[in-house]
């Protein structure tokens, strides 16, 4: 893209292309910081996005971090003090484990969550401003130094800063304007996603965010603010069924018939919403730290909705991200660093539920182990709450399939499933393979580190910078 010539130039320290969750979370601890922070938002804000909206302890957790919980309760979404999660057939109902003393979870809608974040944020001295839509990053020789935007009336504005972060969601200008669009590593999901709003009836159990596996399919109702619950399928993709009018609605009405016990759950209630839809979905992880920009949020690493870490993952890498780089700010050199090591942290720690997420999102039809998990753990309160505490991030996958317990499930898989010996030979081999290469791509590809972006081909621009801080209208 040419750049337009700007008709006006500011300098801050910190420039947040983005306004939602990760970018409000890193304006929001940077302006309490003290640092001087300016965010740009493309949409008219507070506007509704596409977001399945479920909140672990994990993610409220976040939320009383960032001093916003108490906006977020006040928006009326019950809380979630159990878990049921029913596979082949086998319920399983658990609480949830604390995070700083938080034991229940909440499903916000989108509009009303990132509206009591921005408050947040502005209240903490974020200087925010909607409908400015970036069209470049400004380069002073290889280091990101600013970007240009579009402001409400048309006008380009050139904003030259310490640091740049993209808080842009999976289609980032901002990776893109540094190179970092491609991801190093990208895993499909077996999964189409489809949801509704529905109003509940007075006498539905709003306190439980529940789940339900049959066959291929997956289906949840998630009790929200304003009397809704918020109904999610998630079939196998199809590639071949188009984005034609009806397509969604069909596929979602579908998916309900096959889940016979959400259907059930949704008894008397009525439908509010159209059906949303997210097809055409793949995790990845990209490059998401370079010179003077960064990535937080789904910018720079994305899980499939299937269990519900995006909102999560986006207020704690934007915070951990201005807590990381806030005292760096004023030296390029040391603030590289800081970034560097954040980078390396999110991969680190994200990893293990990257290979949990995808093995949720296969799309198939549910293996003998699974089935043997969710048997287990129905007169099992510590299995129960092992499973639902990796939701949450209180507890790792590896301590679910732990050697003796994945060989206790082999054994009771032979025992309980001797029709069909086969699939559960076949299915533990799988399981070993599966564990093999995920180790591999642990000690390889996210061992830490990250392949370089390749910067853009032409800067868009070079300037000269005078001492990080100043800020001229």
């Amino acid at each position: 893209m040419v750049d337009a010539p700007a008709t006006a130039v500011e300098r801050v320290g910190v420039v947040v292309v983005g306004a939602r969750c990760a970018g409000s979370a890193t304006a929001a601890t940077l302006a309490k910081a003290g640092r001087d922070v300016v965010v740009l938002d493309a949409a008219a804000l507070p506007s509704d996005t596409l977001s399945t909206h479920l909140l672990w302890p994990g993610g409220l957790a976040e939320l009383q971090r960032l001093d916003a919980l108490a906006a977020v309760e006040a928006l009326g979404a019950p809380r979630l003090t159990g878990a049921y999660a029913q596979g082949a057939g086998y319920g399983v109902g658990s609480g949830f484990p604390p995070v700083d003393g938080i034991d229940y979870a909440m499903c916000v809608r989108r509009t009303g969550l990132d509206a009591a974040l921005l408050r947040t944020a502005v209240a903490a001295g974020a200087d925010v401003r909607p409908r400015c839509r970036v069209i470049s990053v400004v380069w002073d020789g290889n280091r990101c130094a600013g970007v240009r935007y579009l402001d409400a009336a048309g006008k380009t504005v050139e904003l030259r800063a310490a640091l740049v972060v993209g808080a842009d969601g999976r289609r980032s200008t901002i990776a893109r304007e540094v190179g970092a669009e491609r991801p190093f590593l990208t895993v499909p999901s077996g999964r189409d996603c489809f949801f509704a709003y529905w109003r509940d009836t007075a006498d539905a159990p709003r306190h439980i965010a529940a789940q339900w596996r049959v066959g291929a399919d997956l289906g949840t109702a998630f009790p929200c603010d304003d009397g809704l619950v918020l109904s999610l399928v998630q079939p196998p993709a199809v590639s071949d069924q188009g984005r034609g009018p009806g397509v969604a609605e069909r596929r979602y009405t579908e998916a309900l018939a096959r889940i016979p016990d959400l259907t059930s759950r949704l008894s008397g209630c009525e439908r509010v919403s159209r059906v949303r839809s997210a097809t055409g979905i793949f995790s990845y992880f990209r490059r998401s730290a370079g010179p003077g920009w960064a990535l937080p949020g789904d910018s720079g690493h994305f899980k499939d909705p299937v269990t519900a870490q995006g909102i999560r993952d986006a207020l704690h890498y934007g915070r951990t991200l201005a807590e990381s780089m806030v005292e760096a700010l004023d030296d390029p050199r040391a603030l590289d660093a800081a970034l560097s090591q954040w980078e390396c942290r999110r991969v680190v720690e994200c990893r293990e539920i990257f290979h949990w997420t995808n093995r949720l999102a296969r799309g198939e039809n549910m293996r003998p182990l699974e089935i043997e998990l969710y048997r287990a753990a129905v007169g099992d309160p510590e299995l129960a709450e092992i499973t639902v505490g990796i939701f949450s991030r209180t507890h790792r996958p590896a301590e679910l399939y732990t050697p003796a317990r994945a060989l206790g499930l082999a054994v009771r898989a032979l025992r309980h499933q001797r029709a069909h010996l086969p699939a559960v030979l076949t299915d533990m081999a799988r399981e070993v393979r599966d564990s093999t290469r995920e180790r591999r791509t642990t000690r390889t590809t996210l061992r830490g580190g990250a392949p370089l972006a390749a910067p853009p081909s032409t800067p868009r621009s070079t300037l000269t910078i005078a001492g990080p801080g100043e800020h001229h209208a």
